[in-house]
This record gives C-alpha cells, structure tokens and sequence, in this order.
C-alpha cells in the first residue's frame, strides 16, 4: 500500500503520468475507475492536428507513450496546412478508438514499477501542507509523498441532453464528487467549472457515402512517433477514408427553432464552452450569416461500424439532434447509436500551480489534464509527462524540468496557463507559440530528445540516432551558407531554367532556397554535396535554408529577451506611475504584481512595447536609488 508516485485517473495525462514515472525508476500505482478505459478517447477519434500535432512530437522527443500508440492505432494520416510553411503544419490521425485504449492499457500492465488498481479515488491525506496520500471509495489507504491527479471531466461531471440531466464523469459513467470535495477543503485550492461535449454516433452502414466528398489519407503517411520505422511505416500502414458532409438551412432552422431547449441558452449549462470547437447550436447561434457548415465523417474504428460526426457536437435533446442529422444529404436514414451530450465539470484554476505543475499549497501535489483548464487529448498528455517527470525529479532531490516558450509549445502550454490561467477550456494554437519557427513538429527530437536521454527516457540508440540527424542537418545547412555563387551568364541562365529571376549582387546559396518556388532538387542542383543525404534530411535541410535569416532574427530577439529573466521589478514599484501604460495594463500588472519583467510579459494582454516602457523606469528608479544621499 506504499508508493512512490500515485496517479489518480487513467486518461491520456495519466497514461502518460504513470509511464514516465515508473520508468523513471519509481514504484508507481495509477487508481482508474474501470482499467477497461484507461487511454480512452471519449470524443472524437482522431490525434494531433495544428499545434496539437506538434505537442505529440515534442511528447515522444521526452520519451513519451503517445506517438507509439497513434501509430499501432492509426487508420488514416494527414498533415494538415500543407500548402503553408513547416512550422505551423500539423500531423492528424485518425485512429482505432478500441485499438487505441487496449494497446494503452496493455502497455501499463506490461510497464515494471507500475500497478494498477480499479477504484474511485475518495479523498486526499494532507498532512502539515504536504500530500501523504489518497483514499478510496473501497476504504482502501494508498500512501506516496507525490500524487499526481489527471481527473479529466469526472471532478463533479454532469451530462446534458436537453432537458435531461444525469450524474457521470463520461456517458454510463461515475462521477467523482468527493476528490472534487477533497481538493477543495483540504487543499484549499480554487475551483470552477467548465463545460465541453461531443456528437452523435452514427451507424456507419445507414449513412450514403456516395453523395459525400471523399478524403483520404497522405499517400506517403509520416509516423507520429521518432521511434517509428518510417519507411516500412509508408510501406504497411493500411488507411481508411473520411467524409466530408454539409449542414443546409434546413438544418439550422431546425436547430434555431429549437433553441429554447438547448441547455446552453436556457442556463442549465453555467460552465464556460470551448471557444474553438463550439457546438453546433452555438455555431448557428453565432454565425447566422453562414449557409452551411462542414461535417467531417470519420470511423472509429478499423472495422468502420460506427461514425463519429465532427463538426456536429450537441446538447440538444434526442429528437432534435434526429431531425438535425437527417436533414444532411447522405444521412436521410442515419441510425443514432449514441447521442450527443454536453458535460459540465469542476477544474482547479491553474494559476495555484507552479511550472512544475506542482500545487503551491500543497507540497507533493500535482495536476495535469483538463483538471487545469485544459481541452484535448494532446495538451493533457503533455502536461501528464511533465507531472510524471517532475514528480520523479523531486523525489531525486533534482530542480524540476521547466521546458521554455522558446523550446517547445509543452512550455508555451504550461506557461500560459500557470501565468495568464484560463476561464474557457484551453486549446493550443500554433499562433501561441512567439517563436514557433524554432518549434517546428520535425526538430521536436532535436530540441528535446537530449532531456528525455537525461531523464532515463529515451535510450542511448535511439538518442544516437537524434545526434546524427543533428548534425547532418546542421552540416547540411552550414554547406548552403557556405558556398557562393558569383552572378554570370551560365549562372543566371541556370536560374532562368528554373523560373527563377537572375541575381544582380553576390548571393548565398542559403539566399536562393528561401525562394518560394525552390525545391529540393534545385537545392542538389546548387549544391551536389548534399546528395549524400537520404530524403528526409535532405528536406529538412531545405526547410532550415528557407527559414535561415527569420531564425536568426527570432534568435536574436531570444537572446534580448533573455535579458529580462535577469530584471527585478522592484518591491512597491507603483505601475500608475509610468507614463504611456494604458489604464488595462496598469489593472493587469497591479492585480498581478509579477516579481520579473518576464513574469510580466507572461500576463495576458501585456505587449512588448509596455514592456520596454517598464524596463526604462525600473532603470531609472534604480539610478536614483544608486544616487540617493543618505
């Protein structure tokens, strides 16, 4: 009954939680309330995505579970934003939601240091400000001086479908409304709720695709996980289509008509809802101008006997989300196999956390997922590792693990949300990340993976493996900014050949591939001594040629910005005093009181330009004090 690290709850946070903590050497339990669903997708069917992808790269970099899951449980792979630049496309997948979740927990009975228990975690043992423990429901006593919580919508869960409401975490599930309790009066911790929700499933032999769009999969699919053999992936990987339907007037008027039955405008759902993956009624509520909206259909599984109906999220009642789903061509005699539902649940506002996702109240406390205000698989599977990680460190008596905005979108995620917090479920967005031109999904392994071998996470191999992609990428690049090419006759006519305007001054071979319409074989052209390169490295090459001047000017701003970590704001400084801060940036700063200059750029709507404002009058406050006659 004696642990190192207990993690309460078995979704992606603690599937990732649990994993890293017990490899990491320490004996680990994870309580679940059915072992049956642990690393179940309870929505939609799918992983990754913009930015999202990207958190999932930067996971597997750490030595994470997620990208190896993906890939044994994935029916079809895209990469999103392709037609954009590297750094804000995003990997998708959709995958087997029964795969998905039996590999999971397989996985963690397979895991040495790693039990699993089946029960409902009931309150937590404080003692003195420090976590001794956990309780269950079974009158079970499980004591570890870490406990990590990963409760996703089960704190307080109540399901919406229109007028009915029923207690649950998930659909058939329990709730957990002791934890929640527990939290709350004996860790004194600040509690809210949010709201989220999903759609209706839909029989997948009732549904015409014949009248659908038809979209595939890449034809050449890229793994998730760096682990992953990505030739003999492309060669094997067998995919599934997704459709894409449209909702019509009909549609909307049928759900406008109804909208005094929605629980979302009647108040029976008082929870915040998703900005960025609204439901369908909000949708129409708010976008009435719009003809149509798109419905992505997409199997659940491999064997394709139930679709999941993206875009068609919903708390209306039965009879309306029939008529709404047969108003859409190609689902005139769609069968309802489970029904849509909107579910409202307590989270723990995330600023009572420190960046090690440790409690500030609560010595040894951490929580990770959508307890802290957080929606999607990804961001709490994210957040899980840290927890794991961090956990472990501190059992080691080592500083915790804080990845920086600067080296992955994990430390814009954790960033955020410990410093600005969050009154609306937090989705990542490649526009979060400042420097997301360092943070692309391909260099994740590059960026983080030296961490992950630290950490006892990523073996010597496979971290080999990263330090000769590395540096052939950097060998690469240093040949394109290297070699020169003088304009001439033959040179401009070359360039001519490959619709390309001649160069009036001396260029670097770096120069030429940030052109728009340059390839990699133009690149070879330019400079042979990069055939030696598979295919991979040799686009990658490509991508840090083209993006080689804006990453040495984000390198640049880094390097300044760095110099703030080092400002104090001086004890008592009166923010109403310095001329040009607006009256909002005042109330911000006041309200926050942030100790740094970098804390206060951390804080919601403070620009750069207050910042440089606040950085002349704290030298100058400082000038003074220096010059001040006793």
């Amino acid at each position: 009954m004696n642990y190192d690290v207990i993690v309460v709850g078995g979704g992606h946070a603690g599937v990732e939680a649990a994993l890293s903590s017990a490899r990491m050497g320490n004996k680990t339990l994870m309580i679940s309330m059915l072992a049956e669903n642990i690393g179940a997708t309870s929505c939609n069917p799918a992983i990754g995505g913009l930015a999202k992808g990207h958190l999932v790269r930067e996971i597997d970099a750490l030595g994470g579970e997620m990208g190896l899951l993906t890939d044994e449980a994935g029916i079809q792979f895209r990469i999103l934003n392709q037609t954009k630049g590297p750094a804000v496309r995003g990997s998708r997948a959709q995958i087997d939601m029964d795969r998905y979740r039996i590999v999971a927990r397989n996985r963690l009975l397979s895991t040495k240091n790693l039990d699993l228990t089946q029960e409902m975690a009931e309150s937590l043992v404080v003692k003195n400000g420090e976590i001794k423990g956990v309780k269950t429901d079974l009158l079970n006593e499980y004591s570890a001086s870490k406990v990590i919580i990963t409760s996703g919508t089960f704190l307080n869960g109540i399901i919406h479908i229109g007028e009915v409401q029923q207690v649950g975490g998930r659909f058939g599930e329990q709730t957990s409304i002791n934890l929640s309790k527990s939290l709350k009066d004996d860790c004194n911790l600040s509690i809210a709720r949010l709201k989220t929700g999903t759609c209706a499933r839909i029989d997948s032999s009732t549904i015409d695709f014949s009248v659908m769009e038809e979209q595939g999969g890449d034809e050449l699919p890229n793994p998730f996980s760096f682990r992953t053999d990505r030739e003999e992936f492309r060669a094997t990987k067998k995919q599934l289509p997704c459709f894409i339907a449209y909702t019509n007037k009909t549609t909307h008027d049928i759900i406008e008509g109804n909208f005094y039955r929605a629980p979302l405008f009647t108040g029976q759902i008082a929870g915040k809802s998703p900005r960025y993956c609204p439901s369908i009624e909000d949708k129409i509520s708010k976008f009435a101008d719009k003809d149509r909206h798109h419905l992505f259909i997409e199997p659940q599984t491999v064997d394709n006997t139930e679709c999941y109906i993206n875009g068609l999220s919903t708390s209306l009642p039965p009879d309306v989300q029939r008529d709404m789903i047969h108003s859409v061509e190609g689902m005139e005699n769609a069968k309802i196999v489970r029904y849509g539902y909107a579910i409202e649940y307590d989270f723990v506002d995330p600023r009572e956390l420190k960046h090690s996702l440790e409690t500030k109240k609560i010595k040894g406390l951490y929580l990770a997922g959508q307890i802290n205000g957080t929606t999607g698989y990804e961001e709490a599977a994210a957040q899980g590792i840290m927890a794991g990680i961090n956990a472990s460190l501190s059992l080691q008596n080592k500083e915790p693990l804080i990845l920086r905005r600067d080296e992955a979108y994990i430390g814009v995620l954790i960033d955020d949300l410990v410093t600005k917090g969050t009154n609306e479920p937090y989705r990542m967005f490649t526009s979060r990340a400042e420097y997301r031109l360092l943070l692309r999904e391909e260099s994740a392994d590059t960026r983080l993976a030296h961490y992950g071998h630290q950490l006892g996470l990523v073996d010597d191999e496979l971290y080999e493996k990263v330090k000769k992609k590395d540096k052939e990428i950097k060998e690469g690049a240093k040949l394109l900014e290297d070699i020169k090419f003088t304009p001439n006759k033959e040179f401009n006519a070359f360039l001519e050949s490959m619709d390309e305007q001649p160069l009036k001054d001396v260029s670097t071979a770096q120069q030429l591939v940030a052109r728009k319409s340059f390839d990699v074989d133009k690149m070879i052209k330019l400079v042979p001594q990069l055939d030696k390169y598979n295919n991979y490295i040799k686009d990658e090459i490509l991508v840090e040629g083209k993006y080689a001047r804006y990453i040495d000017k984000q390198t640049q701003e880094i390097a300044r910005m760095k110099k703030y970590l080092k400002v104090s704001i001086p004890d008592g400084f009166e923010f109403k005093k310095v001329s040009g801060l607006s009256n909002e940036i005042v109330e911000k700063l006041e309200q926050f009181n942030p100790p740094t200059l970098q804390a206060a750029m951390n804080i919601s709507g403070i620009t750069p330009a207050a910042i440089e404002i606040l950085h002349i009058y704290i030298r100058m406050a400082s000038k003074k004090m220096v010059h001040k006659p006793f």
